[in-house]
């Protein structure tokens, strides 16, 4: 056919070392297979993988030095970013080269029309763009003589979070590689203190800040059970991090060591920190505070007692007082009539001898 090819060849495993001439065919028959066969990148891909095109009966992996012959690659661990900051998705491409005057650069969701951004003919394409990442994108262009370009998000959303694909082109040849980007934030190390005695025990504190999503606050002792927490507060600034509070009342002193982990469910990663409370701090049970409750049940009592015998006394002594009053009533009834009748007695001779003396003697008196 004519085709002359540089004997320059990279290839990823040494065993598959093959005469310069024969590779030569080889590559010229898959950059033709991949003229006819280029297609989107699939959803399955896993985050860092690359998708291209190989030719069907060589399962050759061979990168070529040529501008067309490369093979893009992203980070293989999720990109990390905490709400309200900037997130950099970057890309590379293997061989190192230049990609300054590569055909177009893009960066796309799941489908190809979602682009978040596009770069073709060393110009930013905005007609292409989605308009929730207008003006929130922008080029990371510093290492492009190194073969490495990248999108940086600013003000970065909970709806960012998920897939990206970059997809580099040149030519009739394009390469893709995807990348997750995740939208967390890991806050400080738990502040662990001693508020105080509490409800019967001593009450310690658990405090956190500048987490993203709400994290998961477990108490264990020392023995990694989980011990109930008697409160939580949560608290968020304006960027969206939040701030725990999570207080624990232990009871038991036999437990003296107790454990404040925080952990993220986005990143599955925790923050803990541990802390031995001294003796001194539980409430100590005294025979003097038994001693006491007794006493003063028993004044309790004879305080009771008190009272009920001045009651009674108070009683029997209002019922004496009206049985005198009574039965001194009664005496002056007696009394009374006593004198009355002996009034009445004194009386009828006085009025028999008046009726003797006067004039006319009796039958004047029956006369009148």
């Amino acid at each position: 056919m004519g085709i002359y090819c540089k004997p320059s060849v990279l290839f990823q495993d040494s065993y598959l070392l093959v005469l310069t001439q024969l590779l030569c065919w080889v590559t010229t028959m898959a950059r033709l297979c991949q003229e006819l066969c280029s297609s989107d990148v699939q959803e399955t891909h896993k985050p860092g993988t690359k998708h291209f095109a190989v030719f069907p009966f060589i399962p050759l992996t061979a990168t070529s030095v040529s501008t067309e012959g490369f093979r893009v690659f992203g980070p293989s661990d999720p990109v990390v970013a905490a709400p309200g900051r900037e997130a950099i998705l970057p890309c590379s491409v293997s061989p190192a080269m230049s990609v300054e005057n590569m055909e177009e650069l893009r960066w796309f969701r799941t489908r190809f029309s979602q682009a978040v951004f596009v770069y073709r003919d060393q110009e930013e394409q905005k007609e292409e763009q989605m308009i929730e990442y207008s003006w929130r994108t922008s080029l990371v262009k510093d290492k492009f003589h190194e073969g490495k370009a990248a999108v940086r998000i600013q003000n970065v959303q909970e709806s960012d979070s998920g897939i990206y694909v970059c997809h580099f082109k040149q030519g009739h040849f394009h390469e893709e590689a995807i990348l997750e980007l995740k939208v967390a934030a890991m806050g400080s190390v738990p502040e662990v203190y001693i508020k105080g005695p509490e409800d019967g025990g001593v009450c310690v504190v658990c405090m956190t800040s500048g987490w993203y999503p709400e994290p998961q606050v477990h108490w264990r002792d020392s023995r990694g059970e989980i011990l109930p927490a008697s409160s939580e507060t949560l608290h968020e600034d304006a960027e969206g991090l939040i701030t725990t509070e999570t207080s624990l009342v232990l009871r038991d002193s036999s437990v003296r060591n107790v454990t404040c982990s925080t952990f993220n469910p986005v990143l599955g990663q925790e923050k803990a920190m541990a802390m031995v409370i001294p003796e001194p701090f539980f409430p100590q049970a005294s025979p003097w505070k038994t001693a006491f409750l007794v006493i003063l049940t028993m004044m309790g009592l004879l305080v009771l007692g008190t009272i009920s015998l001045f009651g009674w006394e108070r009683f029997v002594r209002l019922k004496l007082q009206k049985e005198q009053i009574h039965i001194h009533c009664e005496k002056d009834e007696l009394q009374t009539e006593k004198e009355d009748a002996l009034r009445t007695a004194s009386e009828s001779p006085q009025l028999q001898q008046t009726d003797s003396e006067s004039p006319g003697g009796p039958g004047v008196l029956e006369s009148r």
